[in-house]
């Protein structure tokens, strides 16, 4: 019941930010001319890397075509925050214009915490990991399942499982996913390895140019090599496809093995969700 109640308050939220958008002219979300000076960024915000090139031709594109969407924040006691829209702002200042078009709304941390992760998720403004790191935070906040943030995003339960899984890679991983030095692709294929293994292959993905494939060759091999001798002359190895589809579903990460799975918790909801489910 409870995921229930709170699921129901990540769609106001979603229908709160539509609202606010499709009702730039009323009173109660007026549309406001400000200096670009009196606002200060959204201290939520998810997103911590801003190409320049990119809001360098944004900048350019609202200094000759106007705002197509203002932006969205609050007053303070001593000017405004911005809740939503921190690209459009920061392209702004970047080509010096004075002011710009925002929508005023009444608002509290929580919802410009809330708010600044939806519509960076909407606008595909992430990278894979902050991506990652917004999803874990809606999920944890709503209590919600990845299958229910998935529904009510309108995103596939699969995406969402394989994005959060990038925050199992070390900090030197995500970096290098972050800069773009390895793909997506490489960054999947590398869960799973230890903080050591990780970074050989990164920096050997980065100075020979290696491809997904090869990459997972070169894990397979790995892993090879650490299996004992009794362990490599077993030829069983169980396929636990479907059961970790199961287990992905009620948003829980599992590592197998050839004859194991072992399933980690982020939070005693989940050891109630799974519960539930065996008892039905």
């Amino acid at each position: 019941m409870k995921s229930q109640k709170l699921g129901r308050g990540l769609d106001a939220l979603l229908g709160e930010m539509d609202e606010a958008y499709e009702n730039e002219s009323t009173a109660r979300d007026a549309v406001i001319e400000l200096s670009v000076k009196d606002i200060r960024p959204n201290p939520y915000q998810p997103r911590k890397h801003f190409d320049e090139n990119s809001l360098l031709e944004l900048g350019e594109s609202i200094k000759h075509d106007g705002l197509l969407q203002p932006i969205v924040v609050t007053q303070d006691f001593d000017g405004y925050v911005l809740i939503a829209g921190e690209r459009r702002l920061r392209a702004s200042k970047l080509v010096k214009l004075k002011t710009i078009r925002a929508i005023l709304l009444n608002s509290d941390e929580q919802k410009m915490r809330q708010f600044a992760l939806i519509e960076n998720i909407q606008r595909d403004e992430l990278n894979a990991v902050e991506l990652a790191e917004a999803y874990s935070e809606l999920i944890k906040m709503y209590n919600v399942t990845q299958e229910e943030l998935a529904s009510k995003i309108h995103k596939s339960r699969t995406h969402i499982t394989n994005t959060i899984r990038l925050l199992q890679l070390s900090v030197k991983t995500q970096r290098a996913l972050v800069e773009k030095k390895i793909t997506a692709g490489h960054a999947k294929v590398l869960i799973g390895l230890d903080e050591k293994e990780q970074q050989i292959i990164v920096n050997s993905i980065i100075g020979q140019k290696l491809s997904v494939r090869e990459v997972e060759a070169i894990i397979k091999n790995i892993k090879d090599e650490k299996k004992p001798a009794s362990s490599k002359s077993q030829s069983n190895k169980f396929d636990f496809s479907e059961i970790m589809e199961k287990f992905d579903s009620l948003g829980l990460r599992v590592k197998t093995s050839s004859n194991k799975l072992t399933i980690e918790f982020d939070n005693e909801s989940q050891i109630s969700n799974l519960l539930e489910y065996i008892s039905k």
